[in-house]
Formats: structure tokens, C-alpha cells, sequence
């Protein structure tokens, strides 16, 4: 390579091609080259450099070009032509409730409020976003052995699906199938659908749901109790013969301990192992962050008799976590019981919780040490998604503002053809700084991404990654919420609050009731209580995954 070459970097649809240029050569014999490259014409090609597009008798020393820069180029082949489009163009005012449904990004279903049932949509609307789930309902065939969803009119399930809700009670005693169900005639609408059927199977099952006031109406009812309940509901029906899915993807295991607090050498403390569906935030005057509520949790006073001492005496149950589940619920033991009123009354304390929960804290010291490992690698992974997203950004933000420098031009901000004013040293370095962070952006961006499935190989434990359905770094990144606004549990009002997909990451759907909007990740952080307004009652969170976002 002479002196008079450069390496350049020409960037166009998409490709990258490293050519080298004869900068004592005139514009056009690059455009020759690049038309050998791209088969685009001379002609039809626009190549940005300093000042604009290359004219064929540019002189090529004269436009600031060093090596290794990176040059934009446009324009098409005079040979490709436009294709017409494959499926015939449908305008959104011609299509059906269920094409609009089915389209990506479309606002997903709200659920009517058939009558202080705002308990029950709330929650149905936080577990409707877990994709195991959908996957195991499509799949099961219920007490009549049929698998697939039929209208109650018997016409096709997509037929009709506002009006399927109003149908026949037939299957109702099957909580698990109206489940199913009705997620496949919420998917079938964008408007809000009456979830008649769900109702009455929930009534049927746990009549406590079909309580009256004095008034002759249904009772509010908690919202915490309804998912749970739901939850038991699947642990027992939606099994094959590897288990139980609630088993498998949202319940974990925790090994106990339980000593008394007094001298009893002849009482050895009592060991144990239990499966958990939840963990429990217990509120204190001292509780501040979900952290605090958890461990406090995991740590309980029991008052049984000691046979021992032959009377009754205080044992301290001490809880580690040994089995930790992709999705992971949190409740918030924000009601209790006041004698005095009769009522099931609600701490108003505000509490905090984080969109990113490292759960290792709450494991055994054996899962900690399989979990830990994983965990700081996964995080280093994840960071470094974030710094390359970042980085494209900003270069694609930098070529929509200023085009000159990306081609290389120093036009503007005191380079070539700026005015002589007397900031012009402090100009220079604030347009020293700025390609140096263009420069910086450029190689984050340019740079080979890891190999997420060769970093993490080493650190997995083979025990866990057998383990269907587990989590197994300990990070978790929060995913639905279901929030409470009120003074009790009998009054006030449900909502729910569920991470949009596919979209920037902080855009979250609100659901109430039939209502659906979208809020920003903003709205969240406002939930964590002190009044009567919204407050988190219960948190599902989700394993942090182990493959790279869709975005890197």
C-alpha cells in the first residue's frame, strides 16, 4: 500500500466492504470500485463525505478521509425492482376482531368487571403472560378428553368470542378447562370480554368467591387468595408424567429449621423440607424494601409445648431456600385481621421492591455456592447486551444528527470551513472528546459478542440444569404486579400491571378491568404503597434468562 492509499470502511445496506482508495485518483474511480462490489451504478450511487455527496471530479486529498473510516453509501441497483407483495395489502378498518387480536403489538384483551370481580381479572391478567403456562393449557383435554376449544354455540371458538362468554355452562366444574378457555377467546378480541364461564367455575370450586354482602351483591374479595388458590388449582390438574407443572416452573423448596429458644439439651433441633408456591413479605414498622419483608419471612417464632420442658415454649424456625423456580411470587402480607372493626384490615406502610432480584441471599449456604458462580457471569453477560445495545444507539443517533463526521468530514464544530472565533481551542477539544466517544461506540458495536452458551458451560452445575424449570443463577427480573387500592381487603379496588414484550423494556400494560393502556416503567415505581392509593400486593417475577436479549 503507497502513501497515497487508505483502508475506508463503506457502509451500505446493511454490509460492510473494506476497500482501499487512491486518494491522488478523482471520486469516481471509488464509485467504479463500488460498483464492482455492489452492483450499483455510478450513477445511482450517493456517497456522503465532507460538504455533501461525491461528485465524480472531487479531489479525494481534500476531504479529511483517514484510514479505517467509516463511509456511507446509498442506492439500489438499476436492475432490482420492486416486488409486489406476496399476500394481498389488508387495511386495519377491513379486518376481524381476531386478525386485529392476532396482529403483533396489539393491545391485549381486558376482562369486564362482572361485579367486584376486579379480584379475580387482576390476577388472571398476571398469569396470562407466563408462555409455559399457555403452552400446558393448549394442551390439556380436561374431564371430557377433548383438547381443542369449542364455541358454547357450537360454532368455531374464533366465531363468535364476545359472545362465547355468555354461552353454555357445560365444563364449568373444571376450573383448570374454563381457564384455558377463556385465554383462547381473549386472544380472539381486542375488546373486553365477559368471563362469565372462569366465574362460575371459581364459584363452584371455592364458594368463599361466591360470599354476599347484606345488599344481596357479591363480596369484594382478596386477590391474593384468588391466585393462589388458582395456582393450587393447576398444581393438581395440569400434570403428565414428568409432575406437576406448578411443580416444575413456579414452586420451589426450602429446608427448615426449629429450635427451641430455651435450654432443652435432650430436644435436638428438627430439621425439615417443604415445598413453597410463594414467598412472603411480612410489613414491620421497620420494614423499608422487599428484602427486609423476606427475610423476616424466612425467620419465625412458633409457640408449641416442648415435651422437654412439659409446658409450652417459644421455638425459633429458621428457612433457607434450596430449590429455586423460574417464576417466582411474592405476596405482600399487607392484611390482617382487626378484632375490633371485623375486618381484614391493610398496612399502609410503603415498602420498595426492585425490577432485578438477586435471590441467592435467601438460598442455603450448598445452592449459593452452585448459584453464585452463575449468577456474576450471567450479570457480566447481560452488561455487556446492554453496552453494545447502548452503543448502536448512539451511533445510529450520531449518523441521524451529524452524516459529516460519520463519512468523515470535519464541517461544523470547528473543523474545515468553521469561523476563526477564539473558542476555537476549546472547541477542538470538545470535538477531540466526542470522536474519541464516537470512536469508543464504534468498537463496542463492532466488536464479536460473546458466546453466552461457552461462558456459561463452565459455571452450571449439571445437577441444576437438569432440573426442569428451575432457576439457576438466582436473578430474577420482575414481570407482572398486582396491586391493591383501598383501606381492606372487603373494599377498594384490583389492578394489574404486566412488562409489555418486545418493546423498549419500560413499557408496561395496566389492566382495569376491561381497560387496557400502556404506562411507563415510571408508573411501577410508584406502587410501593403509603396511602390508599395503588400498592403492590403481589410480585411475579421471572428467571433471568441464560440467552442473550433478541436485541443483541
Amino acid at each position: 500500500m503507497s502513501e497515497s492509499e487508505i483502508p475506508l470502511v463503506i457502509k451500505h445496506a446493511g454490509k460492510r466492504y473494506d476497500v482501499t482508495v487512491d486518494l491522488t485518483q478523482p471520486g469516481e474511480m471509488l464509485k467504479v470500485l463500488l460498483y464492482s462490489l455492489t452492483n450499483v451504478e455510478p450513477e445511482r450511487q450517493k456517497i456522503l463525505v465532507k460538504g455533501g455527496q461525491l461528485k465524480d471530479d472531487a479531489d479525494m486529498s481534500k476531504l479529511g478521509l483517514k484510514p479505517g473510516q467509516m463511509v456511507m453509501m446509498m442506492g439500489t441497483p438499476s436492475g432490482k425492482t420492486i416486488q409486489a407483495p406476496k399476500e394481498k395489502m389488508q387495511f386495519v378498518e377491513d379486518m376481524t376482531d381476531a386478525q386485529l387480536a392476532a396482529r403483533e403489538g396489539a393491545t391485549p384483551s381486558g376482562l369486564q368487571n362482572l361485579g367486584n370481580t376486579c379480584y379475580m381479572n387482576s390476577t388472571l391478567q398476571a398469569l396470562r403472560y407466563i408462555p409455559e403456562l399457555q403452552d400446558e393449557l393448549n394442551k390439556y383435554k380436561g374431564d371430557g378428553g377433548a383438547a381443542s376449544s369449542a364455541s358454547p354455540f357450537g360454532a368455531p371458538g374464533g366465531s363468535n368470542a364476545l359472545l362465547s362468554g355468555f354461552g353454555s355452562m357445560a365444563g364449568s366444574s373444571d376450573l383448570v378447562l374454563a381457564l384455558r378457555d377463556l385465554y383462547r377467546q381473549m386472544g380472539e378480541t381486542t375488546e373486553g370480554f365477559p368471563p362469565l364461564v372462569f366465574l362460575e367455575s371459581l364459584r363452584r370450586a371455592f364458594p368463599q368467591f361466591a360470599q354476599k354482602g347484606k345488599d344481596g351483591r357479591y363480596s369484594q374479595q382478596d386477590a391474593e387468595e384468588c391466585y393462589s388458590q388458582i395456582i393450587h388449582q393447576l398444581q393438581t390438574k395440569l400434570r403428565d408424567q414428568d409432575g406437576s407443572f406448578i411443580q416444575k416452573y413456579m414452586s420451589g423448596k426450602m429446608s427448615s429449621i426449629v429450635k427451641c429458644t430455651e435450654e432443652t439439651p435432650d430436644e435436638p433441633p428438627l430439621e425439615s423440607t417443604e415445598s413453597f408456591l410463594n414467598l412472603k413479605c411480612h410489613i414491620t414498622v421497620n420494614t423499608n424494601f422487599l428484602r427486609d419483608g423476606l427475610m423476616e419471612g424466612l425467620k419465625e417464632s412458633i409457640e408449641k409445648r416442648s415435651p422437654t420442658l412439659e409446658r409450652d415454649a417459644i421455638y425459633e424456625k429458621t428457612s433457607r431456600i434450596t430449590r429455586l423456580p423460574k417464576y417466582l411470587s411474592c405476596h405482600f402480607v399487607r392484611f390482617f385481621w382487626k378484632r375490633d372493626i371485623n375486618k381484614k384490615t391493610k398496612i399502609m406502610r410503603k415498602v420498595t421492591f426492585p425490577f432485578d432480584l438477586d435471590a441467592t441471599e435467601y438460598c442455603s449456604e450448598d445452592l449459593r455456592k452452585k448459584l453464585i458462580p452463575v449468577r456474576d457471569r450471567l450479570r457480566d453477560l447481560h452488561k455487556d447486551a446492554f453496552d453494545r445495545e447502548r452503543a448502536r444507539k448512539r451511533m445510529k443517533l450520531t449518523q441521524q444528527t451529524d452524516p459529516d463526521d460519520v463519512a468523515g468530514g470535519n464541517a461544523g464544530k470547528g473543523g474545515f470551513g468553521a469561523s476563526n472565533s477564539k473558542g476555537k481551542g476549546v472547541d477542538k477539544e470538545a470535538e477531540e472528546k466526542e470522536r474519541e466517544a464516537v470512536e469508543a461506540n464504534r468498537k463496542i458495536a463492532d466488536s464479536d459478542a460473546p458466546d453466552w452458551e461457552k461462558e456459561l458451560a463452565p459455571v452450571l452445575d449439571p445437577e441444576i440444569v437438569k432440573d426442569e424449570g428451575c432457576n439457576p443463577s438466582g436473578l430474577y427480573e420482575l414481570m407482572g404486579v398486582i396491586t391493591h387500592q383501598g383501606a381492606s381487603a372487603d373494599s377498594g379496588h384490583y389492578c394489574s400491571y404486566v412488562k409489555k414484550e418486545k418493546g423498549d423494556g419500560k413499557t408496561w400494560y395496566f389492566f382495569n378491568d376491561d381497560v387496557v393502556t400502556e404506562v411507563d416503567q415510571s408508573k411501577i415505581e410508584t406502587l410501593a404503597g403509603g396511602g390508599e392509593s395503588h400498592s403492590a400486593l403481589v410480585l411475579l417475577y421471572r428467571a433471568l434468562p441464560l440467552s442473550p436479549p433478541e436485541s443483541s
